[in-house]
């Protein structure tokens, strides 16, 4: 199985294009591989290799703004396809799309990415606009 991993330039290029309207929620989901794929052959399970991305992109990711703004672990897939799950699910909040788009851009950042693209198996990145909540489901 192919899984997705990093963004294609023409959906980065969407990406950017998006009017700047404020705060960011970047939903991330995360499924990693068994055994880290590095391409030096260093040897790491996926989860290890993901926990190396965060030690060395979160100084950068905090540098931009960004924060943690929800996360929490799988349980079940109760509506979409069974055999789904994801390791990790969170929502990063950045003050802006360009302050995500400074923070992928930076070099240091750049090292740390290769922890990220060896530890994945697959996964979804998903622009939101952060909204405040109703007190129903159609707010």
């Amino acid at each position: 199985m192919t899984g997705h991993v990093d963004p294609t330039r023409e959906r980065f290029g969407a990406f950017r294009r998006l009017p700047e309207e404020g705060p960011i929620h970047m939903l991330n989901l995360i499924r990693f591989r068994d055994v880290a794929a590095y391409p030096d052959g260093r040897e790491a399970t996926g989860a290890e290799a993901y926990a190396a991305y965060g030690r060395e992109s979160g100084p950068i990711f905090r540098r931009v703004g960004g924060r943690i703004a929800w996360s929490g672990d799988f349980r079940l897939m109760l509506i979409g396809p069974e055999e789904e799950h994801w390791d990790r699910c969170f929502i990063a909040e950045y003050p802006s799309g360009a302050a995500f788009v400074e923070m992928v851009k930076d070099p240091e950042y750049q090292k740390a990415v290769v922890h990220r693209q060896a530890a994945v198996l697959d996964s979804r990145l998903v622009r939101l606009a952060p909204r405040s909540p109703g007190a129903g489901f159609g707010e």
